[in-house]
């Protein structure tokens, strides 16, 4: 372990923390990063050393890690009102600026908000809400939410059911009634000889397939990412939401996007569904809701499911549900101000979403130049998010043994290069903060270029 010494923050981070989401032998080979500052798109180990974070955090840190601006709005709400709640028929007037903000911008003319703390509490929110309408509705049977295999939405009990990673299952998850469909995934899935359009066509068949087996009485919601993000950045092929959102339709069957990855200019636009050309029921939001600078969840009602709920709850007075921390005044304050920011401009500068589509060729170019690469079989993205995939065989889509682990490698070498990185699966992702600059993109790439090459010289 690199630094290792009896006081040192490595040491000190293996003796005291437990670690999650974290390739452990590479924990026990390297060490633990200890970052302790950021500035721009870079964050700063404890040893002084800089790294291009392409990976925004975890998605969300879209304004780098020193905006004046969003710290600013933080230190101001704690000096008038550094905390309340949501309960009780009280909350914060940065709450009631939020909600109407969040319609405004919403893809909704009217609706409600309801807060959490993350994105895993919202998709959480969402099937009790879900649970809760139909059954006050007279229909206690609707409570099945499908989903896809490799889609992700979060952690907590039910947003791990509903998320389709094989992994859930050492917590003997998911649990009944969560349904997962294929993974839209052409370039991976699609049969030999089957066109897009097939593929597309195939996938729809299995939509209503499913819907007859588990039958539509029974089924609440479909929840879909409109990329999959921690899926490998798994963009739909061409055609997909406009085949499969009319057969939800005809069984009155909700839909729900899930928009903490993509919600507020990941994908260049607003939000994922805007770009895709439909309008959910209800939209999940967390992530770049605050830029990363306060931890935020966000269920948006659109009008019909809105009105409903209330209905609902009225009928025995109250919606029993809710987080100690739900609508917090400083939370709320930092999301107006990454609102701002992202989508208006704020003190004199352009709206960062103005730099996301500008920076868009440019990223879609440099994945396409790296996909040229023998063991690269294929590049996708949309927007400012992005994945490589790593395989032994272009020709055959082989992927590499897993022993070799070869995105992990990637990713470590990325490291050693001062680049951040995000190995899923066989693929390396890339979500860079939406402040990148066109140097620093080509910085970007030049190291992950240089760690492609260091790799696969030494496994294929």
């Amino acid at each position: 372990m690199p630094n290792e010494t009896a006081n040192s923050w490595e040491s000190r981070a293996a003796a005291s923390s437990f670690y999650g989401f974290t390739d452990l032998p590479t924990v026990a080979e390297r060490g633990t990063v200890v970052v302790s500052g950021g500035h721009g798109p870079y964050v700063t180990d404890v040893h002084g050393r800089d790294y291009l974070d392409a990976n925004s955090g975890l998605w969300n840190m879209v304004a780098g890690f020193d905006h004046p601006g969003l710290t600013r709005a933080a230190q101001e709400q704690y000096e008038r009102l550094p905390g309340y709640h949501a309960f009780f028929g009280r909350m914060s007037d940065r709450t009631v600026e939020l909600s109407e903000k969040l319609i405004e911008v919403s893809p909704y003319e009217s609706g409600r908000v309801f807060y959490t703390n993350s994105g895993s509490e919202a998709n959480d929110t969402l099937v009790k809400m879900l649970w809760f309408l139909n059954a006050q509705e007279g229909r206690p049977e609707r409570r099945k939410i499908l989903t896809r295999i490799n889609g992700y939405h979060g952690v907590t009990v039910a947003s791990a059911s509903m998320t389709g990673k094989p992994y859930n299952s050492v917590f003997g998850l998911p649990l009944p009634g969560f349904v997962h469909l294929s993974c839209p995934h052409y370039w991976r899935e699609g049969r030999p000889g089957e066109s897009e359009a097939d593929y597309v066509a195939r996938l729809a068949q299995e939509l209503e397939e499913v819907i007859a087996r588990e039958g539509a009485e029974t089924i609440a919601a479909f929840v879909a990412e409109p990329v999959m993000g921690a899926g490998g950045c798994i963009v739909p092929p061409e055609g997909y939401f406009d085949a499969i959102l009319p057969i939800l339709r005809a069984h009155d069957i909700a839909v729900v996007s899930d928009e903490v990855i993509c919600g507020f200019g990941r994908t260049g636009a607003r939000w994922g569904c805007e770009g895709y050309g439909f309008t959910p029921d209800a939209i999940i939001s967390s992530k770049n809701l605050t830029a990363g600078y306060f931890p935020m969840g966000a269920v948006i009602l659109g009008p019909e499911m809105a009105d409903r709920l209330h209905r609902a709850s009225e009928a025995i007075e109250e919606f029993p549900h809710g987080f100690t921390a739900s609508g917090h005044p400083v939370g709320c304050a930092v999301a107006l101000k990454a609102i701002e920011v992202i989508l208006d401009g704020a003190d004199g500068e352009p709206p960062l979403i103005d730099n996301v589509r500008h920076l868009i060729p440019a990223f879609e170019a440099g994945l396409a130049r790296l996909a040229e690469h023998p063991h690269i079989g294929e590049w996708r993205g949309r927007g400012l998010m992005g994945a490589l995939e790593a395989v032994a065989d272009k020709a055959e889509k082989r992927p590499f043994p897993g022993h070799l682990s070869v995105s992990e490698r990637i990713a470590n070498a990325c490291t050693d290069a001062g680049l951040i990185c995000r190995p899923l699966g066989q693929s390396v992702v890339l979500c860079p903060p939406f402040i990148m600059t066109d140097a620093q993109m080509q910085e970007m790439f030049d190291k992950l270029e240089g760690a492609l090459d260091r790799v696969f010289s030494d496994v294929a």
